[in-house]
């Protein structure tokens, strides 16, 4: 009966009168086997009279019970159900709570990091801005803000460099360059172990002259090995399209450091579909240093010839570039003069080196796919009012916030 238990465990009241059965008819059975070979049981086996009888007689009985009991333990699965040949009743379903639906909804609604720069009038960064100081709007909604801090991570950063000329000005036009490039080298003095750039070139199209590193000797060897411009056109929108698509793979904060005229010839992307594309990015900041101003200059100091030369579209070119800082929450910088060049890439060094972190869950969990706008200002604590700050003269100083424009909240 052992083995029987432990192919199937019986219900205690439905199942009581066929454990009983069983039982009696095991006990009959073994019965009968002990009379029929007890007495043999005292000769030595060899010996005994009839022992080929009483060993045919003892398979045939171990036999029968062997059947008994199989029989015994497929019928049990049948006796499961009640006297009346119904099936026994499972324990009732718990009833639902009135006016509760009958199902549940677990909505998972990610959390949103927002890189923001608090600066002055100087571009200066302001430290110290508390949580409770700052207020995020999404859609016009104010956000409950979970936890802000300053970023000190390293930085992951793309110096992306135009380096096209036309033919007749490719002498003076590496000059030029040369001489920007080298300004960039006060970015490479600012970086620290933690901190990877590479280095990006493009006319026709965008060429990588050194992968991601932190060795400063490398950054400064990519860049000297330029070699002459060969190339008139500028495809700035492929340039920028490309690097997006590389920066996608990679975790954290990315920045792109955008040295360019701001002017495209032919690219294959528009621009309407590349600001689209740069919306849908997330984590990547742009910041941009217009270049065109500065080639302007030069010539006229060269004594070349400067007129018709791009005409409107330097200050269109202007205005691209600011659009790519401005929603992405960089800097755009539009130097007048070679020697603001070097002050230009420390600016945007200590830019990465001191944005302040912010995280919220939205108020709205939908993950549809939709642009939402974001606004971060800092404000007095428990108002709505700008927060104002005092200069060394005492007068007083409002403080302006860069971030990024807005995010798109991608299909779960």
């Amino acid at each position: 009966m052992a083995a029987v238990k432990l192919f199937r465990p019986f219900d205690r009241e439905g199942n009581s009168k066929e454990i009983a059965k069983v039982n009696m008819v095991t006990s009959i059975l073994t019965e009968t086997l002990l009379e029929s070979v007890g007495e043999a049981q005292l000769m030595p086996l060899r010996k005994r009279p009839g022992f080929g009888a009483a060993r045919r007689n003892a398979g045939w009985w171990f036999t029968l019970i062997f059947f008994c009991l199989t029989m015994a333990v497929v019928a049990l699965p049948a006796q499961t159900e009640g006297s009346s040949g119904q099936k026994q009743q499972q324990p009732p379903a718990p009833k639902a709570t009135e006016g509760m639906p009958n199902h549940s909804i677990n909505v998972d609604v990610p959390l949103v990091s927002v890189d923001a720069l608090v600066l002055a009038k100087d571009g200066k960064f302001i430290p110290g801005v508390q949580k409770e100081q700052f207020r995020v709007l999404e859609d016009n909604v104010v956000q409950p803000i979970q936890s802000v801090g300053v970023t000190k991570a390293g930085y992951t950063a793309v110096l992306l460099v135009e380096f096209a000329s036309a033919p007749a000005l490719q002498e003076r036009r590496r000059q030029f360059l040369t001489d920007v490039l080298r300004a960039s080298y006060a970015f490479a003095d600012q970086m620290q172990k933690s901190d990877y750039v590479s280095v990006v070139s493009y006319d026709t199209k965008p060429s990588i002259l050194l992968d991601f590193t932190s060795d400063k000797q490398a950054i400064y060897g990519a860049l000297n090995t330029l070699p002459m411009p060969g190339f008139n056109e500028s495809n700035l929108f492929d340039a920028l399209s490309d690097t997006l698509e590389r920066l996608e793979g990679i975790d954290g904060r990315k920045e792109i450091i955008l040295i360019s005229g701001g002017v495209d010839t032919y690219s294959k992307i528009t621009y309407d579909k590349l600001i689209k594309k740069i919306k849908a990015t997330p984590n990547v900041t742009i910041y941009s240093i217009s270049t065109d101003f500065l080639w302007r200059t030069f010539m006229q100091g060269s004594g070349g010839i400067t007129g018709g030369m791009r005409g409107m579209d330097s200050m269109q070119g202007d205005n691209q570039m600011s659009t790519f800082a401005k929603m992405t929450g960089g800097r755009w910088f539009s130097p007048r003069f070679e020697a603001e060049l070097p002050e230009d890439f420390r600016d945007i060094s200590a830019a990465l080196r001191n944005q302040y972190s912010i995280t919220y869950r939205p108020t709205n969990a939908k993950l549809d796919g939709s642009y939402r706008k974001l606004k971060v200002e800092v404000v007095e604590a428990g108002s709505d009012k700008p927060l104002v700050g005092k200069d060394q003269k005492g007068k007083d100083v409002k403080y302006q916030v860069l971030s990024r424009e807005g995010y798109t909240a991608k299909h779960d």
